[in-house]
C-alpha cells in the first residue's frame, strides 16, 4: 500500500549506484551449454570477457555441436549426445537452453548426473514440472535456477534499492508489456502446443516477473486474451494484484510489436524503464509533478551482454555452496509458471 507521509521525509530523490557484481571477478565455473540454439549462442557470447568458462556443448546432432563450437566457444568440446554432455567431467554446471517442452527431461538428466543447472526461462511449462525439477535440484545438493536474467541486470537492482529505500513511497501500480512479432511467420516452436508454444511463456512471463518482483509476489490474477487456431495463447491482457494492495496491469502480444516498456508508480514518484524493459535500458526517476529527478543511462550495445550477470550470480552461489538464489528463488519460479497456467487456461 502506499505511504501517505509527507514527501519531505523522503531522505534523498536520486537514483542510487548499482551493486551488481563485476561478472569479470566472479568466481570461475566451468560451463557445458546443453543445446545449441540461439539462447546457447548468445550465452556463450555473453561469457566472452569473464571469468566463466564453456568447456563443452551438447546437441542431439554433433555436427551441429562442432559448428556452434566453432562459432561461439573454440576451446570447448563438442557433444552429439546430452547424457554425453552432462556426464563430461569438465563441467560444473549446466545451462538447460532447450525448448520450453524439454526443460523438465534435460534439467533432471543434469542434476542426476549431479551438476549444478540454469533453466532457461521459465523454468518448466507447468507449475507440476517446475516443481520437479525443484524437489529433484534439492534433493540431489545441487544449485538450481530459472534463467531470468533481467532479475540480475543492475538498473533492476537500482529498481530494488529505490523500492527497498521507500523513495516512490509505495507501489500503487506498475504497468508492462511485452509484444514482438513472432507469429505466424516466426519460429514455429511457439505455434505448436506440443512444444509448449505461445505469447506467454515466452514473452508474458517478463511482465509477470517483473510485477511480481516490484510487488512483492502475486497473490491474484485475471485476464482476457485470444487463442490461435492451433489452441495457443496468440494474445493477452492480464491484472494482477500484490500481497500489499498494489496492482499491476501487464500485456503480451505475439502477433504485434508493442512499446515494451514498463513503469513504477507510488505517490511520491514513478520509475520509468525505457523499452525493452527487461534488457539493459535506460531507466528516468519521475517526481509526482511529472519533472525527471534522475536518469540511469542504459548501454543500448550490450543487449543480450547482459546474460553474464546471471551467470555471475550463478558463480557466486554455486562458490558460496548454496542451493538457490534469493534473487530469483525456486518457489517463485514455479508460482510464476503457476500463474501463467491459470491465465492461459481461462482462455480456453
Amino acid at each position: 500500500m502506499a505511504d501517505q507521509r509527507p514527501r519531505a521525509d523522503v531522505p534523498g530523490m536520486k537514483l542510487p549506484p548499482p551493486r551488481t557484481p563485476d561478472p569479470a571477478t566472479a568466481p570461475p565455473l566451468r560451463w557445458g551449454l546443453l543445446g545449441a540454439g540461439w539462447i546457447a549462442g548468445e550465452m556463450a557470447d555473453a561469457l566472452e570477457g569473464t571469468a566463466q568458462q564453456v568447456v563443452a556443448v551438447g546437441s542431439r546432432s554433433r555436427e551441429r555441436a562442432e559448428d556452434f563450437v566453432a562459432r561461439h566457444a573454440p576451446n570447448a568440446s563438442a557433444h552429439g549426445d546430452y547424457a554425453e554432455l552432462v556426464a563430461d567431467p569438465e563441467v560444473d554446471v549446466v545451462h538447460v537452453a532447450t525448448p520450453h517442452s524439454e526443460h523438465l527431461e534435460h534439467a533432471l538428466l543434469a542434476i542426476r548426473a549431479g551438476k549444478h543447472v540454469l533453466v532457461e526461462k521459465p523454468l518448466a511449462p507447468t507449475p507440476e514440472e517446475a516443481q520437479q525439477i525443484a524437489d529433484a535440484a534439492r534433493e540431489a545438493g545441487v544449485f538450481c535456477m530459472e534463467a531470468m536474467w533481467t532479475r540480475f541486470l543492475p538498473h533492476v537492482d537500482v529498481l530494488r534499492q529505490v523500492l527497498e529505500a521507500g523513495l516512490l513511497g509505495g507501489v500503487s501500480t506498475v504497468l508492462a508489456d511485452h509484444g514482438q512479432l513472432l507469429w505466424p511467420d516466426g519460429p514455429q516452436r511457439l505455434a505448436d502446443p506440443d512444444l509448449a508454444g505461445g505469447a506467454m511463456l515466452d514473452l508474458g512471463i517478463y511482465p509477470l516477473s517483473f510485477a511480481s518482483l516490484v510487488l512483492g509476489g502475486i497473490t491474484a490474477a485475471t485476464g482476457l486474451g485470444t487463442l490461435t487456431d492451433r489452441g495457443v495463447d496468440r494474445r493477452m491482457a492480464y491484472a494482477v494484484q500484490g500481497p500489499d494492495g498494489g496492482v499491476g496491469a501487464l500485456s503480451t502480444d505475439m502477433s504485434a510489436l508493442t512499446p515494451t516498456t514498463a513503469s513504477v508508480n507510488g505517490p511520491w514518484a514513478r520509475l520509468e524503464l525505457e523499452a525493452d524493459f527487461y534488457t539493459p535500458t535506460t531507466m528516468h526517476l519521475v517526481g509526482a509533478d511529472g519533472v525527471v529527478l534522475d536518469t540511469m543511462t542504459g548501454d543500448p550495445m550490450e543487449l543480450h551482454r547482459g546474460l553474464r550477470h546471471e551467470a555471475t550470480e550463478v558463480a557466486l552461489r554455486v562458490t558460496a555452496g548454496e542451493l538457490e538464489s534469493p534473487v530469483m528463488p525456486l518457489a517463485e519460479s514455479v508460482r510464476i509458471v503457476q500463474l501463467m497456467q491459470e491465465l492461459v487456461s481461462s482462455l480456453r
